[in-house]
């Protein structure tokens, strides 16, 4: 879905002149470099050259993120856009919008013009007005305005699901059992959400044990984090949806409330209202897991109905099988730690500050990993077969695998049940479980670059 409309973009936006001076119409008087930044978007050929001409004339790099802009949607971009671009940096990346876009991220020196914010909302709402709610001139921001990219749908093009129908597992005749889960309990109150559903929808707004959660489920960076949406001194929880725009191949949700940008990876505002806020979402332990061993471990379970309200092909790996697949991003990030593949999977543990990654095959066959994160040693617990993984703080104690289902461990002083919110030991003490999540590489190391991979014997 997102290629095909990508493919649309060329048609989509190229303006005549006139368009960008009635977009701009309510900003000031604008800067030369913005009315030529404008100008370079225009349907006549000739305007187009000309401002083309005139801003590397300028000689001034603050033009190259528009320039960049321009490849991507200009159906001569790859002429003169692309001189332009290796006239004023003097680099040449290659061709193509998406390896700009690497030399941009790579080139924070790079900073644009003044007003860049305002012609990036004008450009952008061509394709969906909608998108003024998140960019506008003077737009508070701690990311880069130019990595923020579009990700071929409107704003709510995947429509989150709020307070979605549930139904019993016994009525969930659809799934399969070795089809794949986002497994939640909190406060006894389990519940299983398809990925073949959520694949379409990439977030929920649930209350689930009596606590309003988000799922933030960025298909590209195939990482699904749950969020307590709950922040003192706020009346009410956030509701999120997805805003339509990227960042490093990373999506951009947004908050009803105020419309500001989120990074889902972080848990917070970053381009908008909310902006240098302090806000960071806490994260809450999820699992991914097959159907068969979540319903077995939670027959009391509610699973997400097939009913949604929305009309999607359900069947699994419809909208991203081939993305899944293939080795390749669909869209640009710098992958600046090269110990794996861009894709390759890891599980992320984060808790007080701390954050470490363990490789996805660490699990394969099924395993107990005994580690740190930071001063707390922690045990993971895993199956990278069903790619699931729970993160307990041990307390000090060190566990070893007792069954091969991984329903239970044992330490020094017996058998611990593995239970969703903490591992109970025979005496009843309880070992609290810790939020994290699965990840491909590439966002781990882009987002997180600096912090540690641990080895396969959890060493740090």
């Amino acid at each position: 879905m997102r290629a095909f409309l990508l493919s649309l973009a060329v048609v989509v936006l190229l303006q005549p002149a006139g368009g960008w001076s009635a977009q701009a119409a309510e900003d000031s008087e604008l800067t030369e470099v913005e009315t030529l930044a404008r100008e370079m978007l225009s349907r006549d050929f000739e305007i187009r050259e000309r401002a083309i001409g005139k801003l590397v004339e300028r000689g001034n790099t603050d033009a190259v993120p528009a320039l960049i802009q321009a490849l991507r949607f200009l159906r001569d971009g790859g002429g003169s856009v692309l001189r332009a671009l290796v006239s004023l940096t003097g680099d040449e990346p290659g061709s193509e919008w998406h390896e700009w876009m690497l030399w941009q991220e790579a080139h924070t020196e790079i900073v644009p013009f003044e007003g860049f914010d305002a012609f990036k909302a004008d450009l952008y709402a061509v394709i969906d007005p909608n998108f003024r709610l998140f960019l506008s001139r003077g737009i508070a921001h701690d990311i880069r305005l130019e990595e923020i990219t579009w990700g071929g749908v409107v704003k709510d093009g995947i429509p989150a699901l709020i307070n979605p129908k549930l139904i019993d597992a016994t009525d969930a005749n659809y799934l399969t059992d070795g089809e794949q889960v986002f497994g939640v309990s909190i406060n006894g109150d389990s519940r299983a959400y398809p990925l073949r559903i959520m694949d379409w929808h990439e977030m929920f707004n649930d209350v689930i044990g009596g606590v309003p959660v988000a799922l933030a489920y960025c298909t590209l960076c195939g990482s699904g984090i749950l969020y307590d949406t709950r922040v003192e001194g706020r009346d009410a929880p956030f509701v999120f949806g997805s805003s339509g725009f990227l960042y490093r191949s990373n999506k951009l949700m947004y908050d009803l409330e105020t419309n500001s940008l989120w990074n889902q990876f972080f848990g917070k505002p970053v381009v908008g209202p909310l902006t240098g806020s302090g806000i960071e979402l806490k994260i809450l332990p999820v699992a991914i897991t097959s159907w068969a061993k979540w319903r077995e471990r939670h027959p009391d379970t509610k699973v997400l109905s097939l009913d949604t309200g929305y009309l999607r092909d359900y069947r699994p790996g419809r909208p991203y099988a081939a993305y899944f697949a293939s080795p390749d991003l669909m869209f640009p990030a710098l992958v600046p730690d090269d110990r794996l593949k861009p894709k390759d999977q890891v599980f992320a543990l984060r808790a007080d500050g701390e954050e470490k990654a363990w490789r996805l095959s660490d699990f394969a066959g099924g395993k107990v990993i005994n580690g740190t994160l930071g001063p707390r040693t922690v045990v993971l617990i895993g199956d990278a077969e069903t790619r699931t993984v729970r993160a307990y703080d041990s307390g000090g104690r060190t566990f070893a695998a007792l069954d091969p289902a991984l329903e239970t461990v044992s330490d020094e002083s017996g058998t611990w049940r593995v239970e969703e919110d903490a591992l109970t030991g025979p005496g009843g003490e309880r070992l609290e479980r810790l939020g994290g999540h699965i990840a491909y590489w590439f966002a781990w190391t882009n987002f997180r670059n600096g912090k540690p991979l641990a080895d396969p014997s959890g060493r740090p």
